[in-house]
């Protein structure tokens, strides 16, 4: 596309997603954000919802959906991105990033005239480059996929057994028992064991893979802290070591947010960023994949402006230099 500055839209957003685009948008080099849609704050400064940008940009919020743009962010919840799509006509010429699960799976990828394609840079990043509406990954799907890729690329991946942990904002801003901060404090909770809806869409990348693919048996917790997921899989492999680093360094070589580090991580280090991190461990016949990321950045709106920028021409990391919090 042509080396000119992108026009923007957002619907949804006074929400985690929509906050967390705006924050790097405002300051992406080659980004105008034209609108920022939300029904219940129109007419307000985004500063009211989103505190820590006051001073950084004069956006209000409105309820129109305005046709003069190059993309659309849909930071809305699962659901509603096909809602919003079936009750606005966006014209086709306008690029739609989606940050729901509405159109992530190939079953529900096509919807009218347009067809939407997975947005994992590290799996698909060719065909993203090609697209002209993206169906953005999940935050649990992101972490783990992450982890796992550079095995089923290889067809090494055998039947796995992961736990990962998130932060409250993974439960999105509305209101609920279990974001609390009197619950959420000093707790752990597991949920949805062995039935994430996160699941669907691993699988379906792993099948691409490798198409002989094993279960993936995966349990999620709620964590006490407010962002960030952290991931621990394990299956049966038999590279060793540094074997099996050959194979992530290679796997990764390129991507410039995904890294392998022979150190043991931390999710701290990944807070505030959109980069992925991945330690390796073998004990017995057993492979240890830990792999961190910022759900609402490289697990959400951060991921979201990587595909943004791949789908324009622009260097995949443009905007997205972002440093972890560290302390």
């Amino acid at each position: 596309m042509a080396d000119t500055t992108v026009k923007v839209g957002i619907v949804g957003g006074a929400g985690y997603t929509g906050g967390e685009m705006l924050r790097i948008l405002i300051n992406h080099p080659e980004v105008d954000i034209v609108f920022v849609h939300s029904r219940s704050n129109a007419g307000q400064p985004v500063h009211k919802v989103h505190a820590d940008l006051i001073g950084s940009t004069d956006l209000h919020f409105g309820q129109d959906v305005q046709h003069d743009i190059d993309v659309l962010f849909l930071c809305v919840g699962h659901g509603e991105a096909k809602v919003f799509l079936e009750a606005n006509n966006i014209p086709a010429n306008i690029v739609i990033i989606d940050l729901s699960q509405d159109f992530r799976l190939a079953k529900n990828a096509q919807f009218g005239d347009r067809s939407f394609v997975y947005g994992l840079p590290e799996f698909n990043r060719e065909n993203i480059k090609a697209a002209h509406n993206i169906a953005n990954p999940g935050c649990f799907a992101t972490c783990i996929q992450l982890g796992l890729l550079p095995l089923a690329k290889a067809g090494l991946l055998e039947e796995v057994q992961t736990t990962g942990i998130t932060g409250a904002t993974g439960a999105g801003q509305k209101l609920q028992a279990s974001s609390h901060f009197a619950w959420r404090a000093n707790n752990i909770e597991a949920y949805k064991s062995l039935d994430h809806q996160h699941l669907h869409e691993i699988m379906q990348t792993i099948s691409n893979l490798q198409p002989a693919h094993k279960a993936i048996n995966f349990i999620p917790w709620r964590g006490d802290f407010t962002r960030g997921i952290y991931v621990s899989s394990h299956t049966t492999c038999s590279l060793d070591l540094e074997a099996a680093y050959a194979l992530y360094d290679s796997y990764y070589d390129g991507h410039p947010f995904t890294h392998v580090s022979r150190e043991m991580i931390d999710m701290k280090q990944v807070v505030n960023t959109n980069k992925a991190l991945i330690h390796l461990e073998k004990v017995g016949d057993r492979l240890v994949v830990h792999s961190t990321i910022d759900n609402l950045l490289k697990g959400a709106s951060g991921q979201a402006v990587q595909n943004m920028n791949l789908i324009f021409g622009l260097p995949e990391h443009t905007g997205l230099q972002l440093k972890a919090n560290a302390f």
